[in-house]
């Protein structure tokens, strides 16, 4: 087996996709988004629109 082949099977390329970039924890994002679903919610029922 030859360097090349032996190290290209443990290097995985970097695409730059999301699973690559490090975003904070997940629980924050979940807990912002359900923030801002219910603080919508609140605007709609308080203008009447429902």
């Amino acid at each position: 087996m030859t360097t090349i082949s032996a190290t290209a099977g443990r290097a995985r390329a970097r695409t730059g996709g999301p699973e690559d970039e490090d975003r904070g924890p997940k629980i924050f994002e979940h807990v912002m988004g359900w923030t801002f679903v219910l603080v919508l919610a609140m605007f709609v029922t308080r203008l009447g629109l429902v």
